[in-house]
């Protein structure tokens, strides 16, 4: 048994958004400090690391560490429904394999859903040592992706005279976008070693779409290695890993 309570319902209808753009069903692990979540898209090429720890919760009652199987896009539905003044109440019912969300604000209303049984392997987190680091707003990034959308469906992201550079090639012609810590758009830059990779354009606008533009979003790069992108959302933190396309 187990029940949490969150006193921002919206916020955490955010971070299930962060991560049901990407994962269908997976497993939140709850344990005595955190309620967690690490799974791949049914593609393999991107990666969730989502974690709320237990100081973000109003109330935090378990008995025992729980695995809380979901079908992530109706989880998705239903805390969609969440007004922004609503507390969010969570119960796991283990015994019958139900989990029980109530938002209660000028009213209480609640949905009782069946858990999934998910059985999986634990998923390692990628050991990457990335060449360049960066942290620029989230709005830096949104913007950048939609004009390369109206070039191509992939995009070449790196670092390159101490720029952060963001381009985009196809018959329909050539897109470049260059951020630096000079003209303002980046908040830190760290380089070991220049270079780019490739990757899909709609993952990245998907794992950019619960950040505001004014979020804080890391990014680790490594040429021709998986890209990992990170931010908050409140007190949750969640991380990205996206595989690169490598072109032959």
């Amino acid at each position: 048994m187990a029940r949490l309570v969150l006193e921002n319902a919206a916020e955490f209808r955010k971070c299930i958004e962060a991560i049901s753009v990407l994962i269908d069903e997976a497993e939140f692990v709850l344990e005595k400090d955190s309620l967690s979540l690490k799974a791949t898209d049914p593609s393999q090429i991107s990666m969730v690391d989502f974690r709320l720890p237990k100081k973000a919760f109003k109330e935090f009652e378990l008995s025992s560490p729980s695995k809380i199987g979901l079908d992530l896009d109706y989880l998705s539905q239903i805390v969609s429904r969440a007004k922004a003044s609503d507390v969010l109440e969570i119960e796991l019912d283990s015994e019958n394999s139900r989990l029980k969300l109530s938002f209660k604000g000028s009213s209480k209303r609640s949905f009782n859903i069946p858990l999934l049984d998910i059985s999986r392997q634990e998923l390692p987190t990628p050991k990457i040592e990335f060449e360049a680091s960066l942290k620029i707003k989230a709005g830096e990034l949104q913007e950048g992706l939609k004009d390369a959308s109206l070039i191509a469906s992939h995009i070449t992201i790196g670092v390159q005279n101490d720029n952060f550079i963001m381009k985009a090639n196809s018959s329909k012609g050539f897109w470049e976008h260059e951020s630096s810590k000079k003209d303002g758009a980046l908040v830190e830059l760290q380089v070991k070693k220049e270079g780019t990779a490739m990757f899909p354009l709609d993952y990245l606008q998907d794992m950019l779409k619960a950040a505001s533009s004014d979020t804080i979003v890391s990014i680790g790069l490594k040429a021709n290695h998986p890209v990992n992108l990170a931010y908050n959302i409140g007190e949750a933190s969640i991380s990205y890993y996206l595989a690169p396309r490598i072109e032959s």
